[in-house]
């Protein structure tokens, strides 16, 4: 009789226990959402700024994102000289702004914010300033026997040999009003007044 009983106690505990477990399950089971920001897809080229005040008072600023040459050669692969234009930069467009009105290239120009953008050649480059400045990439209509109809002004400089070979395209703003960009052996530059 006490085994029986005892058997008949220890089935109703597994019946308790199997019971226990079920509801247990399944009121856990609910799915949780995550609110976590998902993370951002790293940028193929890092943006960078450089800044620079001019003797004449003027605060230049040029914003950029910042291109590799991964082997390849200006000129061939990357910013080829076709006569095409290229936004000196990489994702959106790059930008130039000034405190003050200057004056380039024989080119006056108020103070605010531009779109810079470059025909790269071997012998010489086209240097372009634009009044549109927040677009990515090369995103404006253009017209080759014009220039765009957002162009403010276009102007020649003679390209340089680079001091040093630049994996990165890189800006300067000197104090003298040079502002140049350097990226492999070549260096592009003109004078703000």
């Amino acid at each position: 009789m006490k085994k029986l009983v005892l058997s008949a106690f220890f089935i109703g505990g597994m019946c308790l226990a199997f019971n226990a477990s079920a509801q247990t399950t399944t009121t856990t089971t609910t799915t949780t959402v995550s609110t976590a920001p998902k993370a951002k897809k790293p940028r193929p080229s890092l943006p960078d700024t450089v800044k620079g005040t001019t003797k004449n008072g003027v605060d230049i600023t040029v914003a950029y994102s910042q291109p590799h040459l991964n082997g390849r050669t200006v000129g061939k692969e990357i910013a080829p000289y076709n006569g095409k234009v290229w936004r000196v930069g990489a994702n959106e467009a790059t930008t130039i702004e000034f405190s003050k009105a200057v004056k380039i290239e024989g080119h006056d120009l108020p103070a605010g914010k531009y779109g810079l953008y470059a025909i790269p050649g071997e012998n010489e480059w086209v240097i372009i300033f634009n009044s549109v400045w927040k677009i990515w990439g090369l995103n404006y209509t253009l017209d080759e026997a014009t220039g765009s109809k957002t162009d403010l002004f276009r102007f020649t400089v003679k390209p340089e040999k680079a001091p040093a070979t630049a994996e990165l395209l890189k800006f300067s703003v000197e104090k003298s009003g040079d502002v140049s960009f350097v990226w492999g052996d070549v260096k592009v530059g003109f004078k703000v007044k």
